[in-house]
């Protein structure tokens, strides 16, 4: 048995002596009242008295005791729980205004993202940026709502132009290469080739190989010519061609085939929904949590009793007695 608020107890028993003085003053007055008249009707109304006033203090000792929130060690919680750290690594480089996904690729990316990371509830995932220059957004973390509004602040324009995979990369497996998880997981969504930078993507996915982190690349966009918006003039939105898509897929397959992960290309809308939704069946490692204590909570009972008690001596008052404290 534990006591979650042992001094309470206190607090119960100084209302409890308020209570009977104030019910003494009754009963004080009955018995003086019996003194002088000796009927039977008063004797009778005095030891009924006697006799709520001893419920009603039983029912603020049980009062008295729920204000402790007495409780019982039910179970324990494993030590451990079942997790994967994930590295979001998240190509923001222009290209990702094309819209052969509606609206944009971008736009479709992060709401695949969201959707995946409110399902990583028991992991951490970790969000890395890049275009020319990298950037980490939000390091590894357990908190899935932060990481949905950091998704959805995302942007394009503010880390320059340029596509650098290998420094997104290798700065990704920084991340993931911080964790104590046996299991580390990168997921990179690129829509170009690698243009700028210091590491090559081979470079980046070979220190991934050797740090046993494991690269699920997406290649984000159709195969088919798209185009992206580069202004507006009186004749409307005016576009630029990206022939082809300009998606390096053969260095995204040499990537995930490395470090022993998998490439998926997402064409479309429903096919990226359905590359994270294969990625949500990732195998999960256990890491050392503390151990948490289930308990059985008893002072709702005690409680429950306490104030019935309290209420059938109000109620019994009034409507045999006919007072009115």
């Amino acid at each position: 048995m534990e006591y979650k608020s042992p001094y309470l107890f206190i607090l119960g028993l100084f209302v409890s002596v308020l209570w009977s003085l104030d019910y003494w003053k009754i009963i004080a007055g009955s018995l003086l009242s019996v003194g002088f008249q000796q009927g039977r009707r008063q004797s009778w109304r005095a030891i009924t008295r006697f006799i709520l006033f001893i419920i009603g203090l039983i029912g603020w000792g049980y009062l008295s005791y729920a204000l402790t929130q007495p409780r019982l060690a039910k179970s324990f919680s494993p030590s451990s729980r079942e997790v994967v750290d994930i590295v979001l690594v998240v190509d923001v480089s222009r290209s990702m205004l094309a819209e052969d996904l509606k609206p944009n690729r971008l736009e479709v990316t992060k709401r695949e993202l969201r959707k995946f990371a409110q399902k990583r509830i028991t992991d951490r995932v970790g969000l890395v940026i890049f275009s020319e220059k990298v950037f980490t957004l939000m390091p590894l973390s357990t908190d899935p709502d932060l990481l949905d509004k950091v998704i959805g602040d995302i942007d394009i324009g503010y880390l320059g132009s340029g596509t650098n995979i290998g420094d997104g990369l290798g700065l990704g497996v920084a991340r993931a290469a911080e964790s104590e998880a046996k299991n580390k997981v990168i997921i990179l969504l690129t829509d170009g080739v690698a243009n700028v930078g210091n590491l090559t993507p081979y470079q980046a996915a070979e220190e991934a190989r050797k740090q046993g982190i494991r690269v699920y690349t997406i290649g984000v966009g159709s195969h088919d010519d798209a185009k992206i918006p580069v202004g507006k003039t009186v004749f409307g939105t005016q576009y630029q061609l990206i022939p082809g898509g300009s998606i390096d897929y053969k260095t995204l397959q040499e990537i995930s085939s490395l470090t022993q992960g998998k490439f998926y290309p997402a064409t479309d809308e429903q096919a990226l929904e359905r590359v994270f939704a294969d990625i949500d069946k990732l195998e999960k490692t256990e890491i050392k949590v503390e151990n948490q204590v289930v308990y059985n909570e008893l002072y709702y009972s005690y409680f429950a009793i306490g104030l019935a008690l309290i209420l059938i001596v109000e109620v019994l008052k009034r409507a045999i007695l006919r007072e009115i404290a």
